[in-house]
């Protein structure tokens, strides 16, 4: 014991003193260094956490727990996290609540300003300002990576829209136009697909299911003053098929009351009538899943359609050109005036054949789908809101002309209105348009009789530009078929990738003689490295997309021309055809789908 008691310098041991903490100073330092090993106590720890004192001057309860904890919290294991805290601890942060889901997608007005901001700027430039712009991101909290989570979700977001150049570079002029759609077209089907399969935005209290359907979007903008369908507000919805996972439009008249099931018998009418100038009725029926009596008619969908009066009639916003701001002009074309009505023409021939009336020919209702193609929608609805079982048709077919004409003078004037004013109508049509044009639309709008029918309607068209429209329709057939063409030629050659992919290397057959490297399917592993893995004389990868080509259509096509295959030693090679190796590949994939059965 007198060794213990003795006083010894410190540097001629290496025993530990063992002294008490101060009161005040380390008190402090243990609870800074309590507060700093969990920040989760406050968010629902599981783990006991000893209470932190607020100031250092504070007197310390002498209770170490609460009265009201129980035995398991006052036994659980100390909390210990593996992560190392930097910098001085700081007391937990407080976080805010979480915004209501409708404050927080209001951000979403943001997607236009972006889509009209990056539309003259190049992809350089694109990318270094997204970099910039997340290299600029700044957290309150660099402490506390959940209070980084809960913070992430007051951020507005912007749509970046498809980059379509960046994962279908333009075709090269050395490649040949017949294994490639055109860079128009492609990019066309892109948008398309992409307004079919664009997300629902929360917060306008749609229904998850209608009647079969679901994944309801809404493509209408809302407006302050919205325009009525008949006598009814009426709104036009995306949705998807439950049965067939087919996206239709859904257009919704709200608050009408059916009096007449019988008024349903001319839908059943109209699903029947297909013509490819009009959008195709599928079904009708009522709900109340928008918290009243709806009646929603179910059409074909076309993504990115505009009706004419979005084109051809509404007052398009100045634009800046040549150092000052100038008007868009919105003069129609003769030759595309001269198509919209043969188109309309002839789907009113169509409807009146089979003993309906379209009664929707107008600009806001008429969608252009295509360039120069239009199609009539809504048709059906006016059957069931405007039911009368005592109808003649016959007027209602009279009054489908007199649409016609007055749909014919709001696109020459540009002005849904022009009917108002026919003088200076009249007289517009005639310095713009020719005078079959204006001798059309009077006789349109002329008073009806048994004279005045949609077969006259055509003859005053005129044979010469009936034959001149089906001339331009058969030539963008050719064109639709030169492209689905190409498209056919590279599912052939995805198809010889995919026998290659099953082929080779199977690690199933790798002590198999006839799958090892003495066996036919040797050549197969050869005949592979020449086409995609061939160097130059210094050794490099050679990429070039054109041997790769031509020697998969040589292949598929089985020809007679012969190539020198060297193995990788560079020790062997082999002198075979095209048709060699299209044997070994198609002996090597019969038995494997042979062996899969």
């Amino acid at each position: 014991m007198a060794y213990f008691s003795n006083s010894r310098p410190q540097s001629s041991s290496s025993a530990i003193k063992i002294v008490n903490p101060a009161d005040n100073e380390d008190k402090a330092k243990l609870h800074k260094r309590a507060a700093r090993y969990c920040r989760y106590q406050d968010r629902g720890c599981i783990y006991y956490h000893p209470p932190v004192e607020t100031s250092n001057n504070q007197p310390r309860s002498e209770s170490p727990t609460p009265p009201s904890l129980s035995a398991q919290a006052v036994n659980a294991p100390v909390f210990v996290p593996n992560a190392a805290f930097h910098g001085i601890a700081t007391p937990p942060p407080t976080f805010a609540p979480s915004p209501p889901h409708s404050t927080f997608y209001q951000t979403h007005d943001e997607y236009d300003n972006y889509g009209d901001t990056i539309s003259n700027h190049t992809p350089q430039l694109l990318e270094h300002q997204l970099v910039n712009q997340y290299q600029q991101v700044d957290y309150e909290d660099h402490d506390s990576p959940i209070g980084n989570f809960y913070q992430s979700q007051r951020a507005s977001f912007v749509k970046q829209p498809l980059d379509y150049h960046l994962y279908s570079h333009p075709t090269p002029d050395a490649f040949p136009s017949t294994h490639f759609v055109s860079d128009a077209v492609r990019e066309e089907l892109h948008k398309r697909s992409e307004a079919s399969q664009l997300v629902t935005i929360p917060g306008h209290n749609l229904p998850d299911e209608l009647q079969g359907y679901h994944s309801l979007a809404l493509l209408e903008p809302p407006v302050a003053e919205r325009r009525k369908f008949f006598s009814w507000y009426s709104t036009v919805y995306r949705a998807t098929s439950s049965n067939d996972g087919v996206v239709y439009a859904l257009r919704r008249v709200e608050n009408f009351r059916l009096m007449h099931q019988a008024a349903f018998g001319a839908i059943e009418t109209w699903s029947r009538v297909e013509h490819p100038n009009i959008a195709r009725v599928r079904e009708a029926f009522t709900s109340r899943a928008f918290n009243d009596n709806s009646l929603v008619v179910a059409y074909d969908y076309y993504p990115n359609a505009q009706t004419l009066f979005e084109i051809h009639i509404k007052q398009k916003p100045p634009v800046f050109q040549h150092g000052r701001l100038s008007t868009v002009s919105t003069a129609l074309p003769e030759a595309t005036l001269w198509s919209y009505i043969i188109q309309i023409a002839s789907s009113i021939k169509a409807v009146h054949e089979v003993g309906l009336a379209v009664r929707m020919i107008d600009a806001t209702k008429i969608m252009v789908t295509g360039k120069n193609r239009i199609r009539i929608g809504s048709c059906g609805i006016a059957d069931v809101l405007m039911y009368d079982p005592r109808q003649d048709t016959a007027i209602v077919q009279q009054e489908d002309l007199t649409m016609f004409g007055r749909l014919i003078f709001a696109l020459c004037c540009n002005n849904l209105a022009a009917m108002n004013t026919l003088p200076k109508a009249i007289d517009m049509m005639g310095r713009q348009y020719s005078a079959d044009v204006k001798t059309l639309a009077l006789y349109l709008i002329s008073k009806p009789g048994s004279h005045k029918n949609i077969a006259q309607v055509i003859d005053m068209i005129g044979t010469n530009r009936l034959i001149r429209e089906m001339d331009e329709t058969h030539n963008s057939v050719n064109r639709l078929e030169a492209e689905l063409m190409g498209e056919l030629e590279n599912g052939r050659l995805v198809r010889l990738l995919c026998k290659f992919g099953f082929i080779n290397e199977r690690p199933v057959f790798a002590r198999e003689p006839r799958w090892s490297e003495t066996g036919d399917r040797y050549i197969i592993k050869l005949f592979r490295d020449y086409v995609f893995h061939q160097v130059d004389e210094n050794g490099n990868p050679v990429i070039n997309l054109t041997h790769v080509l031509s020697c998969l259509n040589k292949l598929d096509a089985g020809t007679d021309e012969r190539i020198m295959l060297v193995s990788r030693d560079e020790q062997s090679c082999l002198v075979v055809s095209y048709k060699d190796v299209k044997a070994c590949i198609d002996a090597a994939f019969g038995d494997l789908a042979r062996a899969s059965r």
